[in-house]
């Protein structure tokens, strides 16, 4: 562990300082000779998928196919370390609970499945016979399947996702929360209204094409690393890399490529964002209408002058619908209210406006900084604005790129893991499987929650991720997990999720995405899509971490045996050779015709959206024009009046982070080392306040429902942000956002803008510094 300090980073990202990264973590996993070995299975053609990110692969054929992160994420499954059950017998979950986020899945592998038992408060051994048995009894013995629900992480496999979904279905229910609900939703549900399905309209190879690439609330430094290999190409060509971003992030400016001799000999870089822009955290939506607003001006004083427009009138005419409704709102739209929404001046958004205008191939690059906000579906409407106006959707080179998280979180929506599914899948459930799906639509994330502490919904499974770490609202999560009457965490690590039990829970260890599955035609191969639509296939290579462990698609055959005794279903049956349920996928999906001659040769196949060839599968068969005020947007909320400064913080990632999943204590690119509970601000607000840089606050969010909700101890640190701005690193933030605090339309967590005031904090005789990461429980 790196001492606490706060240093700033003057290096590019990635060259050295990631590699040397790398190695650290396979020494303090204890595995850095089988971890060089496993790195070079990473994202190769008879390798497994890296279980990091969602960011495609060019050829499959690279030597080194993973990058910094992506090495973590291996290097954590494949560690030396166990949690074995002598382990549970010498920690309680009381204690446990006191830990940090960062020991908890640094003790490693979990071997063998547990159950708490809450008259000691451990957890025992329990066979994996009488789990499933345990499982099967509470689920049936529910009055009404709608009393349960199925939790989904982005790493589950399309196999496993495609049995979760038709068990539950089999079962009885569409409750499926996900990790989606959490993250992209908006972008699902906007881009399904405004072209027809929520996926990104590009490829890799539109990158290469691209002459202007913005990227909108996103910090691939970080969270996507290999994307900056993609950025950097385009950027040695000329191409304008736009960064929008609040936040200075140092993988948008400059970058180092690992793979670049001359670059990592001489100490080298290469700048990413010819143009770099900060909004206010939130002011997305009025940056894009301010483009748009001036593309319009130029548009108009074009026609009058007897030019050509800026719009592409053409594809608008023949393909849209709605564009006056968008060009009356922007009209009635002031520049000042734009500019006060922003944070920019007239000239910032000019400037974006006229790169926008110049651009004959431009792509739109998102990630959870436009999505988790409660306008991030309004805010994917004007991002899909501004490309269906110039053309952009269905021309080479430009498009729609929203970038997932987890490597198959698209993968496993389009396997139908969703609470509202569409009439077309459940009938040809129907059809295939001889079966009667529900149609009654089911709960997301938020409505599970609210439904669990209602004691509406008395069992919650959960097929991998950590869930009380991802969601919002942490204090009523946690409680409305401990009323049900079972919990069930399918997971390969010890995490927080584990420490808030039901009356009944289980622990179910499952293979990790490194490790052999072998069943009883051979070892398996499983698929994931990631975030451009490419299918391809992952088989693990390391030997199991125990002999207890089970595959995912396995769990999700024996629990649905377990549970449905009379179902016609072959689970078993399935599970033997994972073609065979590839080959009922291609029977229920279109996309996936003939799945196993495809995806069995090397690099898989892609899956076309179909607004690249012209196709909107919108209610009215047109691309779609999506109107909403700014003042609407920015409505002014009653926290407003408070008498104290009402800051908006952000949550996000560290560096030494996945998602809920610490690595470490460093956030190396910012600047921090050994430590997390800090809040970054501008040295001007400092001022205001009277506040000093290192001092010691209190966070309390502000929520229409009164409650107070308050994150305790955070250091401040000076930053490069936008007045009135903070930022923090969730999930020790996750307990400000109220559950009701979520995206119209799409229920997200409306993490990335949290009203929030900051007290002194004062220190208490008892307080104890030791955890630097856990969320109060």
């Amino acid at each position: 562990m790196s001492d606490e300090k706060i240093k700033k980073y003057t290096g590019a990202a990635g060259g050295w300082d990631a590699l040397n990264s790398v190695a650290k973590n396979l020494r303090h996993q204890g595995i850095s000779v089988k971890g060089a070995i496993t790195l070079l299975q990473v994202n190769q053609p008879t390798g497994f998928d890296c279980p990091g990110c969602a960011w495609p692969d060019k050829e499959h054929t690279s030597t080194f196919e993973y990058c910094e992160n992506g090495a973590k994420a291996v290097a954590f499954e494949a560690t030396s370390k166990r949690v074995t059950h002598e382990f549970f017998a010498a920690h309680s979950v009381s204690w446990l609970k006191q830990q940090s986020d960062h020991f908890l899945e640094d003790e490693g592998r979990l071997t063998h499945p547990m159950r708490y038992n809450a008259m000691t408060d451990h957890y025992v051994p329990i066979s994996w016979d009488d789990a499933f048995a345990m499982i099967g009894k509470h689920l049936r013995e529910l009055p009404d399947p709608n009393q349960a629900a199925f939790y989904t992480s982005g790493r589950t496999s399309n196999e496993a996702a495609f049995l979760y979904q038709l068990f539950v279905r089999a079962y009885g229910t569409n409750n499926f929360p996900d990790c989606s609900n959490m993250c992209h939703e908006p972008t699902s549900v906007g881009l399904a209204e405004s072209i027809g399905l929520g996926k990104g309209t590009i490829t890799l190879d539109d990158f290469e094409l691209a002459d202007s690439i913005f990227i909108f609330g996103q910090n691939p430094g970080t969270n996507h690393p290999r994307m900056l290999g993609t950025l950097r190409k385009a950027a040695k060509r000329g191409a304008n890399i736009v960064a929008i971003n609040p936040l200075r992030e140092r993988g948008l400016e400059r970058f180092t490529d690992p793979q670049d001799a001359i670059e990592m000999l001489t100490g080298g870089s290469t700048q990413i964002s010819s143009h770099y822009c900060q909004p206010k955290v939130g002011g997305d939506f009025a940056l894009l209408m301010g483009m748009f607003k001036y593309l319009k001006q130029e548009h108009d004083q074009a026609i009058a002058n007897g030019k050509k427009g800026l719009f592409d009138q053409n594809f608008i005419d023949d393909q849209t619908q709605n564009f006056e409704n968008l060009l009356t709102e922007i009209d009635q739209t002031d520049w000042a209210d734009i500019r006060a929404a922003s944070g920019l001046s007239q000239d910032e958004l000019n400037a974006m406006g006229q790169l926008f205008a110049k651009s004959e191939r431009a792509i739109f690059c998102w990630g959870m900084g436009i999505t988790q906000h409660r306008h991030g579906v309004a805010t994917i409407h004007m991002l899909s604005n501004l490309l269906l106006a110039r053309g952009h959707i269905g021309r080479a080179g430009a498009g729609a790129c929203p970038v997932r998280g987890h490597s198959n979180v698209q993968g496993d929506r389009t396997m139908g893991i969703y609470e509202k599914p569409s009439a077309k899948l459940l009938d040809r459930l129907d059809q295939v499987f001889d079966m009667q799906c529900p149609r009654e639509h089911g709960l997301d994330v938020v409505g599970s929650i609210d439904a669990m502490y209602h004691g509406k919904v008395k069992v919650f499974f959960a097929m991998g991720g950590n869930f009380v770490a991802a969601s919002p609202d942490s204090n009523f999560t946690y409680e409305a997990l401990r009323r049900c009457e079972l919990t069930v965490q399918v997971s390969t690590k010890l995490n927080r999720s584990h420490l808030i039990c039901g009356r009944d829970a289980l622990i179910l260890p499952c293979l990790g995405r490194t490790e052999i599955d072998m069943q009883k035609m051979g070892s398996q191969a499983i698929s994931v899509e990631d975030s451009m639509s490419n299918v391809h296939l992952s088989m693990g290579r390391n030997a199991p971490a125990s002999p207890d462990l089970l595959s995912e698609p396995a769990i999700v055959a024996r629990l649905a045996q377990a549970t449905l005794p009379d179902s016609t279903i072959q689970w078993n049956w399935y599970i033997e050779d994972y073609d065979r349920i590839r080959d009922a996928i291609g029977q229920v999906f279109d996309d996936f015709y003939d799945f196993n001659g495809r995806v069995h040769h090397a690099g898989g196949f892609h899956i076309q959206h179909p607004a690249a060839r012209y196709e909107w599968r919108t209610k009215a068969g047109k691309a779609m024009f999506h109107t909403s005020s700014l003042a609407k947007i920015y409505e002014i909320q009653a926290h407003a009046t408070h008498e104290q400064k009402v800051f908006t913080l952000t949550t996000m990632r560290s560096h030494d982070q996945y998602n809920t999943t610490i690595y470490g204590l460093d956030d190396r690119y910012r600047g921090v080392f050994g430590q997390r509970r800090v809040l970054f601000i501008h040295a001007d607000d400092l001022a205001e306040l009277g506040f000093s840089d290192g001092q010691w606050v209190d966070i309390e969010s502000l929520a229409a429902d009164q409650k107070r909700r308050v994150a305790p101890r955070f250091k401040l640190v000076k930053y490069d942000i936008p007045r009135g701005c903070l930022a923090a690193y969730y999930p020790e933030t996750n307990v400000l956002v109220a559950l009701e605090n979520h995206a119209e339309k799409a229920q997200t967590p409306a993490s990335k803008s949290i009203p929030v005031v900051l007290h002194v904090h004062v220190e208490t005789q008892t307080e104890n510094h030791a955890d630097v990461s856990r969320t109060h429980v």
